[in-house]
């Protein structure tokens, strides 16, 4: 009987194609070449004797039948994944617990210190988080869900935007009262700068925006990390570019202001939460984003 079934990866490259619509995208998520997901394809439809996709000038659509298919193939792909991961769990004794990787700034400044009541809403829960911002294998069980400060777009795992930021200068109290109280946007020309490194919304921007055209962006000290950044100006160090979400308890704390709150630049990134597919129905997974949602929604009604 089972000697009739496509073989895996023509399934796989028919998934993320009929997903994304898009041959490209998916050999970007799958990490393969546009050829290998085209023959694939090609090779399915032989094998199935029925066209999945019509081919326009500029774009791929689904027939009608690739658009059923696409739904059984989607849940069929998603029941392995999860019986997968619970035979993955059962092997490694660890059926309770969470694994959750979050980039640096985000666990400091945000998560770790809110993760106590995740525990205590879900005692039976063993959270472990693990701090890095180098990329992470979910499909390999390095890590049950990853929160991502990214584009929204990661290979062979689903994602859902948690939360957008912006971006403004803060500074320690003191160091506002130093610098005659930053009455006025151009007073900040004569502040120590400080930088987050690869950070694209950037000073050179901030300036365009407050309408400042003379000053040098690129001056001052720069950190590889945001919150590095951030403690920097809570020591009174200099004026850092904050992004909302990093800063919300600093400035709540009175440890930072935002003396231009006027002036916010769009961050060009978001706060992802990311998982494998087929796990967004996993009790874990479903505990944690339940969570996160009242615990997101608290806190932008708390900084609107």
């Amino acid at each position: 009987m089972f000697d009739r079934l496509p073989p895996l990866q023509t399934l796989r490259a028919f998934e993320a194609t009929g997903r994304l619509l898009s041959m490209t995208l998916a050999a970007e998520e799958l990490h393969v070449t546009h050829g290998a997901v085209s023959r694939h394809i090609k090779h399915l439809e032989t094998h199935l004797g029925v066209a999945l996709f019509q081919r326009l000038t500029r774009r791929i659509v689904l027939t009608e039948a690739g658009a059923a298919f696409l739904l059984d193939v989607s849940r069929t792909l998603g029941d392995l994944t999860q019986a997968a991961d619970r035979l993955r769990a059962h092997g490694s004794d660890s059926v309770s617990r969470l694994k959750i990787n979050a980039s640096v700034s985000f666990a400091n400044k945000w998560l770790a210190p809110r993760l106590h009541r995740l525990k205590a809403l879900h005692p039976e829960l063993d959270i472990h988080l693990d701090v890095t911002d180098t990329h992470v294998d979910l499909n390999e069980g390095e890590a049950d869900v990853a929160i991502r400060y990214g584009s929204g777009r990661y290979p062979r795992v689903l994602a859902e935007r948690i939360l957008e930021e912006t971006v403004t200068p803060v500074c320690s109290p003191a160091y506002r009262a130093k610098m005659g109280g930053l009455g006025s946007v151009e007073r900040i020309v004569g502040c120590t700068l400080l930088h987050e490194d690869r950070m694209l919304a950037n000073w050179e921007q901030w300036f365009a925006l407050a309408g400042i055209r003379s000053a040098r962006s690129d001056r001052g000290p720069a950190y590889s990390h945001g919150s590095l950044a951030i403690e920097a100006a809570i020591r009174g160090e200099g004026v850092a570019l904050g992004r909302s979400v990093i800063v919300a308890d600093d400035i709540a704390a009175g440890r930072l202001v935002a003396p231009f709150p006027q002036f916010a630049l769009q961050a060009e990134r978001g706060h992802d939460l990311i998982y494998r597919i087929g796990s967004k129905d996993d009790p874990k997974v479903c505990a944690l984003r339940d969570w996160l949602a009242e615990e997101i929604r608290v806190f932008l009604a708390r900084t609107e």
